[in-house]
């Protein structure tokens, strides 16, 4: 059995429509999807569009770092009751964001540590988001051991990349991968244990070549999947056998 995850996507954001793109996807060999909540207005859509296409599309549920100062009680209430939920593979997207500060550090530290704590809790894993706060998100994510998970869209640097992968989180490689600016991030690709890795479109987003100026959509996985092969020197059936292996493994809810 051999096919595509995208390990990170937002069908609620696509400006074609959920329904379409999901149909393109699975017509590019794309069978299996996360679709990441983000914060407490788009919840119970990310939860609702997985229901309806499970064993499809799974989810996530979390409140981003720049949305950090609106996480309360309510917030942590309603984690803590539908990520119990099938279709619910863990808490995300959560983490640290210094290059924006949408919300201050202390919001964002407090978010973050509650999300981990309510994963902790449950036995779920975490997608995390971090920009420029690489030690930061370490150190926090050190506080909790046992929780487990995996950097999405990683950008970060080679220390990061060992760091994570020393306190047993994987990584999710997105469309950045295939920019001609990106050879530091290849380069450190390349250094990935193959049973970290993962490959994402964080669709509408960091849409891959070649497809770039488009809006990005799950069905473009591929190309982040082909463009990630070819610098592990693997072929694509490899690769794709190997990400469902890591999906498996890390989300003990994942059917497949």
């Amino acid at each position: 059995m051999s096919y595509w995850i995208d390990t990170h996507t937002h069908f609620i954001m696509l400006e074609e429509g959920s329904e379409k793109a999901l149909e393109f996807a699975k017509s590019q060999g794309v069978e299996k999807f996360i679709n990441i909540g983000t914060n407490p207005e788009d919840h119970n859509q990310v939860l609702e569009f997985a229901k309806k296409n499970y064993p499809s599309v799974f989810c996530t549920l979390g409140v981003h770092p720049h949305d950090a100062k609106i996480y309360n009680d309510d917030v942590d209430n309603y984690l803590r009751t539908h990520a119990k939920e099938k279709e619910v593979l863990g808490i995300g997207e959560i983490g640290l964001d210094y290059y924006y500060m949408n919300s201050n550090k202390e919001e964002q530290h407090l978010a973050f540590e509650r999300q981990l704590q309510v994963a902790r809790d449950l036995n779920l894993p975490v997608e995390i988001h971090t920009r420029d706060a690489e030690a930061d998100t370490i150190d926090i994510l050190k506080n909790y051991p046992t929780v487990k998970g995996l950097l999405h869209c990683f950008t970060g640097t080679q220390w990061l990349a060992d760091e994570a992968s020393k306190i047993g989180f994987n990584i999710s490689i997105s469309g950045i991968v295939t920019f001609k600016n990106a050879k530091d991030l290849q380069e450190t690709v390349k250094k990935i244990p193959l049973d970290r890795l993962h490959v994402e479109t964080d669709a509408p987003f960091l849409t891959p070549n070649p497809h770039r100026g488009k809006k990005n959509t799950p069905g473009f996985v591929k190309h982040v999947g082909e463009f990630v092969a070819n610098l592990k020197g693997v072929s694509t059936e490899e690769l794709q056998k190997q990400t469902l292996a890591n999906t498996k493994k890390l989300f003990t809810k994942f059917v497949g």
